[in-house]
């Protein structure tokens, strides 16, 4: 059920990332929302290049789906740089990393995403290129084994990663600015569905932005693809126009609430309150009730209960939350009860 979750802000492979780069900023200036990083790239930028040098080394990091990949290419654009995109898992070896660096000119942004899955022999490789901006690379092995010290052009290394806390404390000490991206209000989802909206040329009533945006579940990405699901339906099932009944009818259909909330969010919460009258439940029972895996449920489907409120983690498992009913109209068999101050002792 979790893989293909209409809600998930994971990409979707290379067909959603050709729709997401047609709809992407491409100068600072057209960036929405995160305004206070905004601010201080921008700081970092025109000091940049009125010094004539590269950037510091940067780091983004939060959520997927927030504009991790966006910004490290708005950067490129305003430093006129050429931008060098890899990934973690892809940089197996040295020879990854050294085929990169070796090709990089002054200046050039070399981007690397869910850079804390970077293995740790090319983890310790790049320390030197980030720090001096040389390397130290072994060529041939065994008794023929010898090792070459390459120089390297100055180059800005860009990382992005979901799980900040996976980096390792020498990888991070080396990134100069640390950037956190936090999720994103409705007025800002708007304002990027409307500028989305226009360059797919699409017609829409009043309010009918702010309805696809109070589902998006405060991510651009899942934003962007709400907005190609219900025009379709428009285009279909309408007169391509978006009306408040096609974008009702549209998300009714991919089984989303006014919440955000799809299918396997209820099943999430309604095996809390059916099974486990509201909790605290491990999350391996939630799993083995719901048919899911443990990492589905921590990855996908916690996050954003918890950023509404809907459940609350405790030493004991999780619960459920009277919001969380009110939503679904439900009631506890057992509605939860503080617990008593009686003495250790007593009868």
């Amino acid at each position: 059920m979790a893989i293909d979750r209409v809600l998930s802000a994971d990409s979707r492979g290379d067909k959603e990332e050709v729709f997401n780069n047609a709809l992407r900023p491409r100068r600072l200036a057209e960036c929405i929302g995160q305004t206070n990083i905004k601010e201080k790239l921008s700081i970092a930028i025109t000091a940049a290049r009125r010094r004539g040098e590269p950037l510091e080394h940067i780091l983004f990091y939060g959520p997927p789906g927030l504009g991790k990949t966006t910004l490290a290419n708005v950067i490129a654009n305003e430093m006129n740089a050429a931008i060098r995109v890899s990934s973690g898992p892809a940089l197996t070896k040295q020879g990854d990393v050294m085929g990169m660096l070796s090709n990089v000119s002054t200046g050039d942004i070399l981007f690397i995403d869910e850079i804390h899955r970077l293995s740790a022999p090319v983890e310790e490789f790049i320390y030197p290129a980030m720090e001096d901006f040389k390397v130290d690379y072994t060529v041939d092995s065994g008794m023929h084994a010898k090792t070459i010290n390459f120089p390297l052009k100055r180059f800005t290394l860009i990382g992005a990663t979901t799980r900040a806390g996976l980096l390792s404390s020498p990888l991070r000490s080396r990134f100069g600015m640390l950037y956190h991206l936090n999720f994103y209000t409705i007025s800002e989802l708007t304002e990027i569905i409307r500028r989305s909206a226009g360059l797919l040329e699409l017609s829409y009533d009043d309010g009918t932005l702010e309805m696809i945006a109070a589902r998006s579940r405060g991510t651009p990405r899942i934003a962007n693809r709400l907005l190609k699901r219900v025009r379709d339906y428009a285009q279909v099932k309408g007169t391509g126009r978006l009306t408040d009944e096609v974008v009702n009818n549209a998300l009714a259909m991919e089984r989303i609430d006014t919440l955000g909330l799809d299918d396997l969010d209820r099943a999430f919460l309604r095996a809390l309150i059916e099974v486990y009258d509201g909790g605290p439940a491990g999350i391996e029972a939630v799993a083995a009730t719901l048919g899911e895996e443990r990492d589905t449920l921590e990855d996908v489907v916690e996050p954003y209960l918890l950023q509404v409120g809907f459940v609350r983690r405790t030493k004991r498992g999780r619960e459920v939350t009277r919001a969380a009913c009110d939503h679904l109209k439900m009631k506890l068999k057992h509605p939860q009860k503080e617990p008593d101050n009686a003495s250790l002792f007593e009868e």
